[in-house]
């Protein structure tokens, strides 16, 4: 048991410094920030310590609140500096939906245009949600082509669209698993396998094409006709 709470606490020490120095690249003042919270939130529980005579119990309650106190604001700016960096990268989409959590099923990809504008498919007890990474506009009918298919295979099932992007009726980045996670749960969770799984037979891009995993190779040229399926 020892041996193993030793191999595990370098991995996530490990974890934590390469986490701190992602985001000290888009964050430069995320350990002064960090370490001011911690400072002020002891600093103030100490205080009120020595003033109704328990300088000794607030202080440990201030040193154990100050270290919550800094990983919740540190927390926050790593994630935010994460998706500055995802945001406007092909996939991005595709990597937050694969973290949404669990009773999520996801496939990336169901459908692309020759102009690498991506169709997502996440579905859980919300139904099925479309995910579009490209531009808006070009989005539109892929995510209605997308649509219509899958009304061949499921029925009675809620589908939304979702484009991901800062403009007026998108979602933003960040913003993406917090909007699944606040729609309304109507499908029990033996009918959310059921619809996965039909969907799946349907087969989609990914499985359909023999396109290598990662990144699209530079001068690639995408079929003629639009759509891939």
């Amino acid at each position: 048991m020892a041996r193993q709470e030793t191999s595990e606490n370098p991995g996530r020490l490990k974890q934590i410094a390469l986490t701190y120095k992602m985001t000290k690249r888009a964050d430069s003042k995320v350990g002064l920030v960090v370490a001011a919270v911690g400072i002020v939130t002891f600093g103030v529980l100490l205080a009120i310590g020595f003033a109704i005579g328990h300088p000794v119990y607030l202080g440990i309650l201030g040193f154990l609140l100050a270290f919550l106190a800094m990983a919740i604001v540190f927390g926050r700016r790593a994630e935010r500096a994460a998706f500055g960096q995802m945001e406007g990268q092909p996939g991005a989409a595709a990597a937050v939906l694969e973290n949404v959590g669990r009773g999520w099923s996801v496939t990336p990809a169901v459908a692309m245009n020759r102009n690498q504008d991506v169709v997502h498919r996440a579905v859980g007890k919300a139904g099925v949600v479309l995910v579009g990474e490209g531009n808006p506009n070009r989005l539109k009918s892929l995510l209605a082509s997308e649509k219509k298919r899958m009304a061949r295979i499921v029925v009675d099932v809620p589908v939304h669209d979702v484009i991901v992007g800062d403009g007026e009726g998108q979602v933003p980045l960040k913003k993406l698993r917090t909007t699944l996670l606040k729609l309304p749960r109507v499908l029990p969770g033996a009918q959310v396998t059921t619809v996965n799984d039909r969907l799946r037979a349907m087969g989609d891009l990914m499985s359909n094409m023999p396109i290598p995993k990662g990144p699209m190779p530079k001068g690639m040229r995408m079929p003629r006709g639009g759509k891939m399926r």
